[in-house]
């Protein structure tokens, strides 16, 4: 039975760019990808394939190294500003 993916052994790629006006042949990478909508985040097991499919539109799509949003820590809250005196 063949384990399942670690991390390192994966990409996370973000589509941030619309592929509206582009190619139906780039189109059609961006949903064989997983992506359905601008923004959104898919990881995907680093082999060949999936790296070729990024190769053909590095316009559109990018890598991203950060954890997921739920793992990372709130920031802290904003100082208030004192009120104006007239």
């Amino acid at each position: 039975m063949p384990k399942p993916p670690s991390s390192s052994s994966s990409l996370r790629i973000q589509y941030y760019r619309s592929a509206i006006g582009r190619t139906w042949r780039q189109k059609l990478i961006v949903r064989g990808l997983g992506f359905t909508k601008l923004n959104q985040v898919v990881e995907r097991p680093d082999n060949p394939g999936i790296r070729g499919m990024v190769a053909k539109i590095p316009h559109l799509v990018r890598f991203v190294n950060a954890p997921p949003a739920a793992a990372s820590p709130a920031p802290p809250p904003r100082p208030r500003r004192a009120a104006r005196k007239s």
